[in-house]
């Protein structure tokens, strides 16, 4: 620290993540693609793990490694993992954002698409942190951070898997977090808000009803890719090494109180 109290140039905050070797799940498009393309960006060596690359050897794309890997598959998911320990010799770094979306209310939903949900989107993190844990383990730390949502807090109707497994997933989170944390392995939870994709076409919505969404967040703004990559990049990062067994709000406001932005005349 500077003789003035002001911090001076060496308590700069660097998230230096060069070479560290990370994980993410579900990044052939979408949001896990940019997570993924971000790491790469600050110097780390990515590998993304998914099942929509065309073959085993699916090679590199833009600095980033490509895995064919099924999340939701024991077999998959631990030859994945060997393998990336064999090429990189460590993984420092697992992002499991890895999921999918089962919409409907309870009384429609059927058993195979409730299961479904629940096997990729809270088996995927089960499976993925048991076959990364000894390798990060064996390094004397690590980073795990898994994707949750806002709709593990607020009731989500006509979305009961998805809400449910993504509760899940936090409470996952913090039991991890306690029980690798000797190891000096953080463990947290991120909550995403609205990001426009094809799956969910909020962009495509009449503007009567993309103005109903927004007016749900303290922003009101759509998130993007980039929002949640800043985060997890943090998270990442040696200054975040006491954050652990949390859930990050990355919604915008979303689980914040709001009031209609039109109520002041905007």
């Amino acid at each position: 620290m500077a003789a003035d109290g002001a911090a001076g140039e060496d308590d700069a905050m660097e998230l230096d993540l060069r070479n560290k070797v990370v994980v993410v799940t579900g990044a052939a498009r979408g949001i896990g693609a940019v997570i993924a393309q971000r790491f790469a960006a600050e110097g780390a060596r990515v590998v993304a793990f998914d099942l929509a690359f065309p073959d085993a050897d699916a090679g590199e794309d833009g600095g980033v490694e490509q895995v064919v890997c099924n999340v939701a598959d024991p077999d998959s998911v631990q030859a994945a993992v060997d393998e990336v320990a064999r090429r990189h010799g460590t993984i420092d770094v697992l992002v499991n954002n890895a999921g999918i979306n089962v919409e409907g209310p309870v009384s429609e939903i059927e058993w195979s698409r409730w299961k479904a949900c629940f096997d990729v989107n809270v088996g995927g993190v089960f499976l993925m942190s048991q076959a990364v844990a000894p390798v990060m383990q064996a390094a004397g730390g690590g980073r795990i951070i898994n994707a949750a949502s806002f709709a593990a807090i607020v009731p989500s109707v006509a979305s009961a898997a998805y809400a449910a497994s993504k509760s899940a997933v936090v409470q996952l989170t913090r039991v991890l977090a306690s029980e690798l944390g000797p190891w000096d392995i953080t463990v947290n939870a991120y909550a995403p808000g609205m990001v426009p994709t094809v799956m969910n076409g909020f962009a495509e919505m009449p503007q009567e009803a993309q103005d109903r969404l927004l007016d749900t967040l303290s922003l009101r703004r759509w998130e993007t890719p980039d929002d949640v990559a800043n985060l997890l990049i943090f998270l990442a990062s040696d200054e975040a090494s006491y954050i652990t067994g949390a859930l990050l709000d990355v919604s915008g406001g979303k689980l914040a109180t709001q009031i209609p932005a039109r109520a002041y005349g905007r």
